[in-house]
């Protein structure tokens, strides 16, 4: 049931993102050949109009094949065809949907359990807050300059800059306004750096409209998150029993299922949701990441196409793309390996 469930999830991720490529595409007038969720063989398909719509065995992605892409082919139709904003819509929206599913998500959870402000409600004996200046109530607005719409931005901080000396500003009393510099220090018993300061925990939001706001700094907070993240891996500071792929996502989602069922269905749905908004956000960032085949990659010669004002050779570019699929289904493999052999180990 678990697997069943990690399905469902990567099958409305994946499909609300090639979506977003078939809609733009038939609005920029483009034929799509295949519109498909999942990779491999295919399991069925339905031919519509012009476009086969097919479900495939592997969960791991999908497919919006339009007519001429990555090909030398300029016919009404094609790719090639669409005017270039027409284009750069067509690769832009799908990541873009990945947002907005996050944002539909958010809301969903926002409304139900409320945001964990950046209040202070107490300090822990012994550790570097209590001898800081900080005070009960105080309100952190950034941390080393940089602004805070959660508490857990300070966790979040504390762990991919381990160690570091840290600078709090914070606003007392409504309007005092403090800078408060400490150092973080590991704590043995937690397994982490810490400053000694407590949260004062979810709560819930009294308007229509924070709730929208939160839910859209919600998105804003798992997309910095997941970029501060590639930044952590690209400096050799993670190590590869901290990267997960498929299998690995499949084993997280089981496990919050278990933890969740004891406190009911309504839990679970909101254990899930926060799932499909973190991994929907991903998935946009990640796809906007300036390499071949992906969709940041193509908007970057679509972009050198408007700068230079003429295509460049679009069949050097599909070689390109191709070569980076074939690295990333080679990352792929590595990815599930590393799952498969962590879960058995």
């Amino acid at each position: 049931m678990n697997i069943v469930i990690a399905l469902i999830i990567f099958g409305v991720i994946v499909l609300i993102h090639e979506f977003g490529h078939f809609l733009f595409a038939k609005l920029s007038g483009v034929k799509v050949v295949e519109f498909s969720v999942g990779m491999g063989p295919r399991l069925f398909s339905i031919k519509g109009k012009e476009t086969k719509y097919s479900l495939k065995l592997l969960p791991l992605g999908g497919s919006c094949q339009m007519y001429g892409e990555d090909e030398d082919e300029d016919e009404p139709g094609s790719f090639n065809s669409a005017p270039l904003i027409g284009r750069i819509a067509t690769v832009a929206a799908g990541p873009i949907f990945n947002f907005i599913l996050a944002f539909f998500v958010a809301i969903f959870i926002v409304g139900n359990v409320g945001v964990d402000k950046p209040v202070i409600s107490g300090l822990m004996d012994g550790l570097p807050a209590q001898s800081s200046g900080l005070q009960k109530g105080d309100v952190i607005e950034k941390i080393n300059g940089r602004h805070v719409d959660f508490y857990r931005d300070l966790s979040t901080y504390l762990f991919l800059h381990q160690g570091k000396d840290i600078t709090l500003s914070i606003k007392r009393n409504g309007n005092e306004e403090k800078n408060i510099s400490i150092t973080p220090v590991y704590n043995e018993k937690y397994s982490q750096y810490m400053i000694g300061i407590e949260s004062s925990g979810y709560q819930k939001l009294s308007s229509p409209i924070e709730v929208l706001k939160y839910s859209l700094l919600e998105v804003k907070y798992t997309v910095s998150t997941t970029v501060d993240s590639l930044l952590y891996l690209l400096h050799g500071k993670a190590n590869a029993n901290e990267i997960s792929g498929p299998v690995g996502i499949v084993s997280m989602i089981g496990n919050t299922v278990n933890e969740s069922k004891p406190y009911g269905i309504f839990v679970v749905l909101l254990s899930l949701s926060q799932m499909v908004l973190l991994l929907s956000a991903n998935l946009g960032v990640m796809n906007l990441l300036p390499l071949p085949a992906l969709d940041g990659g193509r908007l970057i010669f679509l972009f050198l196409e408007g700068i230079f004002r003429r295509p460049l050779n679009r069949k050097v570019e599909g070689y390109i793309h191709l070569a980076g699929f074939a690295f990333l289904m080679l990352l792929m493999v590595f990815v599930m390996f590393n799952d498969i052999r962590r879960i058995i180990l």
